[in-house]
């Protein structure tokens, strides 16, 4: 089972991603956050293995969380899902260890594909932008 925390300041597409995420037989959701200052403490208490971050949340950006995250040593790797699909924000996303790119659009299965391979250690970037 892969451990997901979702973080995205809007609370609609914070519970949809829960919710459909949360149908993959192998994927279970244990912790979902509104603020980047938030992801570090919510991945260390609920033992995420996976964290989705939105590039723009108040109280500090998925890019400061996956940082944030990476000099953690929790092991937990971050996907950045967000609408600013810019090749600027992939290289900073990149710079601060997150493990993948993926812009809000990707089909469902797509982005639950690209779960599995982050966890497995690989790479996923948004085809659009690689």
């Amino acid at each position: 089972m892969i451990r997901l925390l979702i973080a995205d300041d809007q609370a609609l597409v914070r519970g949809a991603l829960a919710t459909l995420l949360g149908l993959e037989a192998d994927l279970e959701v244990v912790a979902q956050v509104g603020t980047g200052s938030a992801v570090v403490p919510a991945a260390r208490e609920q033992r995420a293995d996976v964290a989705l971050l939105d590039i723009d949340m108040p109280d500090g950006d998925g890019l400061a969380a996956a940082a944030a995250l990476t000099a953690s040593g929790l092991g937990c790797r971050s996907l950045i899902v967000t609408t600013f699909g810019r090749p600027g924000y992939l290289s900073r996303a990149l710079e601060a260890g997150a493990s993948g790119f993926l812009v809000k659009d990707t089909p469902p299965e797509q982005l639950a594909d690209a779960i599995r391979r982050i966890h497995g250690g690989l790479r996923v970037i948004d085809p659009t932008l690689a």
